[in-house]
C-alpha cells in the first residue's frame, strides 16, 4: 500500500549565498518559510519539483520537505528542517548574528 502523501514545501539552497529558500506560489523563492507554497497533491508536488530542480542558476540541492499547515504559515515537521531555518550553526555570522 502506498504511503500517504503529507504536506510539503520545495526548498533548496541559493546557489549564490548558500541561504535556505523556499518556493512561493508564484515561482519565486523566498527566504521565508510562512511564505512557501503548501503542496498538497502528490502530482502537483512532483511536477513542480521537477520545474524547480531545472533553475540550476538560482538553486541546488531542491527537494521536497515535510511540514504541517499552521494559521501562521507552513512549520517544519523535521529536526532537519528546523535547524536549516535558523541559518549557520557557526554562530554568531550570518543571519544568527541578526539576532544579539
Amino acid at each position: 500500500m502506498p504511503a500517504i502523501f503529507t504536506p510539503k514545501v520545495i526548498t533548496a539552497n541559493a546557489l549564490l549565498e548558500g541561504d535556505v529558500v523556499y518556493l512561493t506560489q508564484d515561482d519565486t523563492w523566498t527566504r521565508n518559510l510562512t511564505e512557501a507554497d503548501v503542496l498538497t497533491d502528490e502530482a502537483d508536488a512532483q511536477i513542480r519539483l521537477i520545474d524547480a530542480s531545472a533553475r540550476t542558476s538560482e538553486v541546488v540541492g531542491v527537494y521536497l520537505a515535510d511540514v504541517s499547515p499552521d494559521a501562521k504559515g507552513p512549520k517544519p515537521t523535521h529536526f532537519r528542517e528546523a535547524f536549516r531555518m535558523r541559518g549557520p550553526s557557526n554562530y554568531p555570522h550570518g543571519k544568527q548574528s541578526e539576532a544579539l
